[in-house]
């Protein structure tokens, strides 16, 4: 299992490498303070790392509303759990 992983990650080094040499030229990205003259290969990485970042933030916006529910439904079941072991300690009266 570890030779399959070695393999793995230096066949994605090569193909980042390989991506590099063939996306070497040098682009200009515009923004609002000026320009910079950077490769092809960092403005996409960058615009990549840039839109994961984003769909994380996003994502955890779902991720704490779970877990706070979560949480509430542990209360519960703690006080459901409580409430069965009062029931079950009570004498059974016989009523006739």
């Amino acid at each position: 299992m570890r030779i399959v992983l070695i393999i793995l990650v230096v066949l994605i080094v090569l193909l980042g490498l390989v991506f590099t040499v063939l996306n070497a030229e040098p682009v200009t990205v515009d923004y609002y303070y000026g320009t910079v003259t950077i490769p092809l290969a960092m403005v996409i990485v960058l615009a990549t790392a840039a839109g994961a970042l984003l769909g994380l933030l996003a994502g955890m916006g779902s991720v704490l509303r779970l877990r706070r529910q979560v949480v509430r439904l542990r209360r519960q079941v703690t006080l459901a759990e409580k409430e069965i072991n009062n029931l079950r300690t009570l004498p059974i009266k016989d009523v006739h």
